[in-house]
């Protein structure tokens, strides 16, 4: 017959292949999953506006934030990266994004969550472009699975305008 190591060489292929076999199926039924994220977003209070002395706009806000990020996690997601951003645009740019607040959530436990939250990153523009510009607070999430590709889509909460006028 077979030595021992013809048949642990044969074992070990096998089951590296029945794993690879498995690993994809995982990714590809994992793309038919739909998810239903629901979310809410208001800014609460304009903390500070002011001109930085480079000359650039320094916005720090207070948002309400609430969110439902549950449909998200299956059997094969690991975690989720949530960020809300604030999107504007200017005459140089048709799209400026500016992270304001980010979050893993590590299991589903966690997914859900009501929150007032001040910006961890300062929106700061490059120039003085902020003043009475009309400012998109948009939520986007990673959806990092165990197996497979990375899944990432965005939702509008709310949009609104900055002042006029600098205020320290």
């Amino acid at each position: 017959m077979h030595i021992f190591g013809y048949r642990l060489n044969t074992v070990a292929t096998f089951s590296v292949l029945l794993l690879g076999v498995l690993c994809a199926a995982a990714s590809l039924l994992d793309g038919f999953d739909s998810s239903a994220v629901k979310a809410h977003a208001q800014v609460h209070k304009i903390n500070r506006f002011r001109k930085q002395l480079s000359g650039n706009d320094e916005v720090h806000l207070t948002l309400n934030v609430s969110m439902d990020l549950q449909s998200l996690f299956t059997w094969n997601t690991k975690q989720v990266f949530v960020f809300v951003a604030a999107e504007y645009e200017t005459t140089k740019n048709s799209v400026n994004q500016i992270s304001l607040w980010d979050h893993i959530v590590l299991d589903k436990d966690q997914a859900r969550f009501e929150r007032q939250i001040i910006n961890k990153y300062p929106l700061i523009d490059q120039g003085s472009n902020l003043r009475d510009k009309e400012v998109k607070i948009v939520l986007h999430w990673h959806v990092m699975p165990k197996t497979g590709r990375m899944a990432s889509d965005k939702m509008v909460l709310s949009q609104f305008r900055l002042p006029n006028a600098y205020s320290q």
